[in-house]
């Protein structure tokens, strides 16, 4: 029977090691796919933000105006977000994400910043949001796909 138990205790300990490999892989693939979710959203929102600062058809004298293509930016952003109302938060992260577009609106299109000016502002972006909300700016892209019922006909 020694030999059984020795057997046996080997194959546990074989498990829980296998188990622990487990879930620290779990963990770490929810973080990468965390990762590569904000990666993502962090593209696509500057890409839209850099889309509608461009000049427009019918702008004139204004086409190169930072203060209309900041306007244009925080309206998109708005709109990503589905926000038509003020909060005394929504003013806030406006307030905050301004240089951000800024930048943005410098660095792409008048050539008039660096590209590390717009990583710079964003950093500091996120950090301002994460330390008042305790959360990623980033959460707020979430699209919860809801639950639909199964309907077999």
């Amino acid at each position: 029977m020694k030999y059984l138990e020795t057997l046996q205790k080997k194959a546990d300990s074989t498990q829980a090691v296998e188990t622990l490999y487990r879930q620290e892989a779990a963990v770490r693939i929810a973080s990468l796919e965390q990762e590569r979710a904000f990666a993502f959203r962090r593209l696509n929102l500057m890409r839209t933000l850099a889309a509608v600062m461009q000049p427009q058809a019918g702008d004139g004298e204004w086409q190169h105006d930072e203060e209309i293509a900041v306007a244009r930016a925080i309206a998109a952003l708005l709109a990503k977000l589905g926000w038509s109302s003020d909060s005394d938060a929504r003013e806030a992260m406006l307030d905050n994400f301004t240089p951000v577009i800024v930048a943005l609106h410098r660095a792409e299109l008048t050539g008039s910043g660096t590209v590390e000016e717009v990583v710079d502002a964003l950093a500091r972006f996120e950090a301002w949001y994460a330390a008042t909300f305790n959360a990623s700016f980033w959460m707020l892209f979430e699209n919860p796909i809801p639950d639909t019922p199964r309907v077999d006909f």
